[in-house]
């Protein structure tokens, strides 16, 4: 059979899932009746469905024309670059997406660095030409040069491009959409340039795992391309782990995707994706082979975690009182288990029982969270904290590139901003009121900037980061301009006292909550922290005044997240997270015992 093999990359919200989706309806693939109906149908996660956004690599195939074309849907975020990095070993072209009216964007420049560097062919598509504002000769430019300054040579700079709008389902060589009528154009860009995999069948059997997943019936299934050789069902095959051991194993079922399904097969030749269960502690970035003279494969190379946070086990008022799973056993062993399945991510014990857990970033560790939350785990985290390295006997930090589209107007306040955290201002262009900044920021000076931002831009302002390089720290700590308003004792919170206690700041909680001593139930406008009686009941007498209690008004508390509790904490104070509850907390929560621990009294 005839295949190809593609990977759809770009920068988030650019559109590779709506893409997806027309490729799967287009070529008539077959579609159970709910997905048919839905709308970015690789997006199956709650999570993906919720924010809009791929954050897992999926698996799908379409047939056209004879050919089988394996389309790989990566996620657009920087934090999620590990999955885009691994599955594009499965891939041997590229189809690049880049918005008509944005164009290349951070994120564009990564995931182009990475297909480069593995020599894929690319694909050039324009999309979104039906969006208000598309500027196609503009972004067509800006693409050549991004391909110029990532070293591309002439035969990869010289890129056949598409035009496409994947909502409409249309694709043309030109951007008329009116000329538009399907999106054949793109199966036929996939079908001319890019080239059908390289592999011998008749060779010794090689397979990378690549992804991982879980099956109830048929238990771990890896997920991998057939570099060299046949893979039968039910065939005996060497599994060489990392550490260069191998075993021998007999595969329970082996199948290939047809449409989004996995289908049983008897047997997948070199060049296909294929997915193969009876090994059962198989990892990301292992070899499968022939049995008697096995063979492996590079093992896959990962960028560094920059990111790292503590995990404790929670020992609040209110522990075990929301959450399945709380012991320190439980969370440890699902913590370890991440790691089967998601290359980026590091855990590490610790002497005292918790866990430092490393990440590509905030979004990356926050999203890890809230997924843990969801399925019933009840633990603490601490404030992110960068990576630190030693590059030449210095001490270096994490630095990023942040790129930023603002209204001119707001552009000074974010200059300000960036400014007071050690930023760099690199570039700044204004066109048509609206003023484009990249500044160099350390990692750590980005935490907590993004509600800032958004405050001082009114929400008109776009933020995107990019991971720069590794640069000697500058051994300035960032701190926080704000204090915390600390509940005073364990109780019911109540107006009255909430009352008293809104004129420090801005309150977290409304009456009528569950709150303990220790808990930050606010944000103080001054940079220390508060103690404040949210739980104090006005005392009733006889006595009453005319109009008593009219003039009092209860603000609406701020709503706070996951990603917004990260972002507020300090180097003093947790997350407590339940499946039911996001709460902020001092580690300490006796106000004595922390003075004591300030005064170093034991």
């Amino acid at each position: 059979m005839d295949i190809r093999n593609v990977a759809i990359i770009a920068h988030v919200d650019h559109g590779k899932t709506t893409l997806v989706d027309a490729l799967l309806r287009q070529s008539k693939t077959h579609l159970n009746k709910e997905i048919a109906q839905a709308t970015c149908i690789m997006d199956s996660n709650e999570l993906e469905k919720e924010r809009g956004i791929t954050i897992f690599s999926k698996n799908a195939s379409v047939q056209w024309n004879g050919i089988k074309i394996n389309i790989i849907d990566t996620p657009g975020h920087v934090d999620f670059g590990g999955e885009v990095e691994r599955v594009l070993k499965m891939a041997d072209g590229c189809l690049l997406l880049v918005d008509a009216k944005e164009g290349p964007m951070p994120q564009t420049r990564f995931v182009l660095k990475k297909a480069l560097e593995m020599r894929h062919k690319i694909i050039v598509v324009i999309n979104k030409i039906d969006k208000e504002g598309a500027r196609p000769n503009f972004v067509l430019d800006k693409t050549f040069e991004l391909f110029l300054e990532l070293g591309a040579d002439d035969a990869t700079a010289d890129f056949p491009v598409i035009y496409a709008s994947a909502k409409q389902g249309k694709a043309g060589l030109s951007s008329d959409l009116n000329s538009m009528r399907d999106i054949a154009p793109i199966f036929k860009a996939i079908e001319e340039y890019i080239p059908a995999p390289s592999g011998d069948s008749n060779a010794s059997l090689q397979m990378l795992s690549t992804m991982i997943s879980g099956d109830n019936f048929k238990g771990r299934i890896t997920v991998g391309r057939v570099q060299n050789g046949i893979l039968k069902a039910g065939q005996e095959i060497a599994h060489i782990n990392r550490a260069s051991q191998i075993k021998k194993c007999r595969l329970i079922s082996l199948m290939t995707f047809i449409g989004l399904e996995r289908v049983e097969v008897n047997e997948v030749a070199a060049g296909d994706i294929a997915a193969v269960a009876g090994i059962e502690d198989i990892n990301i970035g292992e070899t499968i082979a022939e049995p008697e003279n096995p063979v492996a494969l590079p093992i896959l190379k990962i960028d560094e975690p920059t990111v790292k946070m503590t995990f404790l086990i929670n020992n609040s008022p209110f522990a075990g009182q929301e959450g399945e799973f709380s012991t320190s056993r439980q969370i440890r062993e699902r913590l370890y288990r991440e790691l089967e399945t998601d290359m980026a991510l590091r855990v590490e014990d610790t002497s005292d029982g918790a866990w430092i857990v490393s990440g590509r970033g905030e979004l990356h560790l926050a999203i890890f969270i809230e997924r843990l939350r969801r399925e019933g785990y009840e633990f603490q985290v601490s404030r992110p904290q960068v990576i630190e390295k030693e590059i030449d006997g210095k001490k270096a930090e994490p630095y990023e590139l942040v790129f930023i589209d603002v209204p001119e107007i707001h552009s000074g306040i974010v200059i300000q901003k960036l400014g007071g955290r050690q930023g760099q201002l690199l570039n700044m262009k204004t066109e048509n009121n609206m003023t484009s900044l990249e500044f160099r920021v350390p990692t750590a000076g980005l935490f907590g900037f993004r509600s800032e931002f958004l405050t001082d831009t009114r929400g008109l302002g776009i933020v995107n980061t990019l991971f720069d390089d590794y640069y000697p720290a500058s051994g300035k700590k960032i701190e926080r301009k704000h204090g915390s308003l600390v509940a005073h004792e364990t109780g019911t919170s109540r107006l009255y006292g909430l009352l008293n206690a809104q004129g420090r700041g801005v309150l977290f909680v409304g009456p009528g909550e569950q709150v303990y001593r220790g808990q930050v139930v606010g944000q103080n406008s001054r940079a220390e922290d508060i103690r404040v009686n949210a739980c104090k009941e006005k005392q009733l007498s006889n006595m009453r005044s005319k109009g008593d209690g009219s003039a009092e008004h209860f603000d609406k508390p701020r709503a706070m997240g996951l990603e917004d509790a990260l972002e507020y904490i300090g180097d003093d104070e947790l997350v407590e997270v339940t499946p039911k509850s996001i709460r902020i907390r001092k580690m300490v929560l006796d106000e004595n015992e922390e003075k004591k621990r300030r005064k170093g009294i034991r």
